[in-house]
């Protein structure tokens, strides 16, 4: 099953890409220059954990950048548009490598299970 949503994944992240690239005229430079501002959440983490987890969960929730999309096409605004699928791609990216929302517990509970050092947990070797 793991294989299958990081396939899926790998296909919204050719998906996203394709779409910024291609309907946006999307410049490569803003593309590598955004594309891991949302890992900057894991700063919070040295606050504390729930806090790191909040806005890491909220830079990578699907729904919170769908919604950035769909208010950049509702206020014909390209640039937010662009910002959404750009974030929408490095969630994806993410999700390939393995990494999930995240629990307000640990750093390595996600929500597609233990990353990390943790990764025993998850009943695997």
């Amino acid at each position: 099953m793991k294989l299958t949503l990081k396939l899926e994944e790998l296909g919204l992240l050719i998906l996203f890409s394709s779409i910024y690239f291609q309907f946006y005229d999307g410049s490569w430079g803003l593309y590598l220059g955004l594309f891991f501002v949302p890992d900057v959440s894991f700063a919070l983490f040295l606050i504390t954990k729930k806090l790191g987890a909040i806005a890491y969960n909220v830079f990578h929730h699907k729904g919170v950048l769908a919604l950035v999309v769909l208010s950049g096409l509702l206020l014909k605004d390209e640039t937010v548009v662009k910002i959404g699928l750009i974030f929408m791609a490095h969630s994806c990216f993410d999700r390939v490598a393995g990494y999930g929302l995240k629990y307000l517990d640990d750093f390595d509970h996600t929500h597609l299970g233990w990353i990390g050092k943790s990764k025993y947990k998850n009943g695997e070797e």
